[in-house]
């Protein structure tokens, strides 16, 4: 995801309901997040949908190498030649 530029990926909310079409082509092109304030406090956050899904890909992924992660500190993992040995039975 590209960074926010806070001279122009800042905008109250009355400014995005003025120029909603310009702000979402804005993001389009982009591809950095936009901030909606309201009454001056940071209130939503608008995406474009490729850079979301990335990011949720991210965060599963991540999600997943920390359980792989707990359950090998648990001992529940299993080694690599174990793993090898498994793979290999399965395709003869």
């Amino acid at each position: 995801m590209h960074r926010i530029n806070l001279n122009q990926d800042v905008k109250p909310l009355s400014e995005f309901r003025s120029n909603a079409k310009s702000f979402l082509d804005q993001v389009k092109t982009t591809k950095r997040p936009l901030v909606i304030t309201q009454h001056g406090k940071s209130s939503a956050v608008l995406l474009d949908v490729t850079e979301y899904e990335d990011l949720m890909e991210r965060i599963e992924l991540l999600q997943d190498i920390n359980l792989a992660e707990k359950q090998i500190e648990k001992g529940e993992g299993l080694s690599h030649e174990n793993v090898k040995s498994m793979i290999f039975s399965g395709l003869s």
